[in-house]
């Protein structure tokens, strides 16, 4: 018999070696107003079919956790890919991001031919038939080369490269009914819970809906994402350039010696970009009607503070005189920080920042007032007058940086015409393989967690456990002005991963297994290991990722 104890029932219950979280799911009376998807078994994310042979503890997830989403979302995508393969045999679909509160892919039929409506229709009536057959998701544990021969015979390249550069000995991959496929994580137990997703006709492939995380029987509301699909477009047109199109390309492109290439040719793209929107401003600061603004936004570790001070550096190139300061200077004092439901501080709130006394000094500089900016003390919580005065001058633009820089009611009183708008996002254009997309806030968290660690201000479990009510902060407070902006600008590399891996493999080790941040630790473990670690000596001291891993010259 095995003791197994439920963290949703605070009980333990015994059961024969052997049994199913599955079979001692109704065992365990809690409220299941959802479906219960996965658990975690002793931290770590484990599909309803595991079984329990020693002593355990154990988290039933439904679709509003993380995990239990994650769950779902690589179910679903297993889904579309078997049912596509069923009425297109020579079909190859790709999924690539994340987008529009669903996920962007497309599908080649394999015969010349472009995707109809009628198409889809036969797809979607095969995803409903696959679902109402309830069909098992079975997991097989092989060595390596046998799946990646499995792989090789089906043609799916994409797979074979990612794991012949994992470096496992023994790997996991699925079928549903007879078709195999590979995921890095657990999946469902049955395709009868996917009873809420969507298939549309999107851009020139197609969009993939799923369930809203806070009602799973609706399906997230569409938002429309054109700027953001335009930026993802670009970089996926770059990948294609340099044959780099998933992370097996990448590693292989690594172990042939080019990762110093690589980089060099990313930092270029993105210096090429900053140049141009330096340009774009400078053609606007001479309208008749001039910007004198430039607000910077974007979600947290997206690189805001150095994108500011590059940004700066071309602005001077172009005859311009920039100023700067961040929001982050205008905090109140932090014993009137807005609170979270339990009781810690909101730092993320957008009363946090004093943005009356902000944008009172806005359009005191606008008027050509001399004006004294606060600095923020965050050892003391306090706001500090420092001496830091800023006047602007004929030529002189203003640059504020933050994560609510683009509210509307910071600068609601400063005319339209003056302000230029920038939102930094992390948009990772490659994918694990061809049906494995990198979630799309992974590097934002292990930017976040070194940043935090490497400063002393937080330890990784610390990070990780903060990061929730962070990305609910995102979604409510920043992302809904990602659209409004004049320019969007993609703060991550195509290398990034494999730089950071060494770094954050360090700090994610110093987390225990028996703290429930663990369960996170072991999926971003898992996930830094299918890239093939380069030194970071090709970073030049000015890269947004110097911020994070240090040796910044800013």
């Amino acid at each position: 018999m095995v003791k197994i104890f439920c963290v949703n029932t605070q009980t333990s219950k015994t059961f024969p070696e052997g049994t199913t979280l599955l079979e001692m799911l109704p065992e365990f009376g809690f409220e299941k107003p959802y479906p219960i998807l996965a658990a975690l078994v002793n931290n770590v994310c484990q599909g309803l079919k595991y079984r329990a042979f020693n002593s355990r503890q154990v988290e039933f997830l439904d679709y509003r956790s993380y995990t239990g989403r994650s769950v779902y979302c690589r179910s679903l995508c297993f889904l579309l890919c078997k049912a596509a393969r069923d009425v297109f045999p020579q079909c190859k679909t790709v999924l690539r991001r994340p987008i529009s509160k669903g996920y962007f892919c497309s599908i080649d039929k394999g015969d010349s031919t472009p995707l109809t409506a009628a198409d889809l229709e036969m797809i979607k009536e095969r995803m409903d038939a696959i679902v109402a057959a309830d069909m098992p998701f079975r997991r097989h544990e092989v060595r390596l080369e046998e799946a990646i021969g499995l792989f090789s015979s089906l043609g799916h390249g994409d797979k074979v490269k990612l794991l012949e550069t994992s470096g496992d000995v023994y790997v996991n991959y699925y079928t549903l009914d007879d078709t195999p496929d590979y995921y890095y994580d657990a999946l469902l137990s049955s395709t009868g819970y996917m009873t809420v997703w969507s298939l549309s006709m999107y851009r020139d492939g197609l969009l993939l809906r799923v369930p809203d995380r806070h009602k799973p029987e609706e399906l997230a509301p569409f938002m429309e994402q054109s700027k953001t699909f335009e930026v993802f477009s670009e970089n996926l047109k770059w990948n294609k350039i340099m044959g780099l199109d998933n992370v097996g390309d990448v590693n292989l492109a690594c172990r042939r010696g080019e990762a110093g290439d690589l980089i060099k040719i990313a930092e270029a793209l993105q210096e090429k970009k900053i140049v141009q929107i330096a340009e774009e401003i400078e053609r606007r600061v001479n309208l008749d009607e001039p910007v004198r603004l430039v607000l910077i936004t974007g979600p947290s570790s997206s690189g805001k503070s150095t994108f500011c001070k590059r940004l700066s550096i071309q602005l001077k190139a172009c005859g311009l005189h920039p100023v700067s300061f961040s929001t982050d200077d205008y905090f109140v004092n932090r014993l009137d920080t807005p609170l979270l439901p339990d009781g810690s501080y909101d730092f993320d709130n957008f009363d946090t920042v004093d943005h009356d006394y902000l944008q009172s000094d806005v359009m005191k500089l606008l008027a050509g007032e001399t004006v004294e900016v606060p600095e923020y003390n965050f050892v003391t919580g306090m706001r500090e007058f420092n001496g830091k005065k800023l006047k602007l001058e004929p030529g002189t633009v203003l640059l504020i940086e933050g994560i609510h820089a683009l509210n509307p009611m910071l600068t609601d009183k400063v005319p339209e015409s003056s302000k230029f708008r920038i939102f930094i996002n992390t948009i990772t254009s490659i994918s694990l393989d061809d049906h494995n997309c990198i979630p799309t806030s992974d590097n934002r968290l292990l930017r976040r967690i070194l940043r935090d660690f490497n400063k002393g201000a937080f330890t990784a479990r610390e990070s990780i456990a903060n990061w929730p009510n962070v990305r609910r902060a995102e979604v409510k407070l920043i992302y809904p002005f990602q659209e409004n902006a004049d320019v969007l600008f993609n703060s991550s590399y195509i290398v990034e991963f494999a730089v950071i891996r060494p770094y954050a493999e360090r700090i994610l080790m110093t987390v225990p297994k028996n703290c429930p941040e663990y369960g996170e630790v072991h999926r971003l473990m898992k996930f830094l290991s299918y890239f093939t670690p380069v030194s970071d000596k090709d970073v030049p001291a000015t890269s947004l990722i110097r911020s994070f891993i240090g040796g910044s010259s800013f």
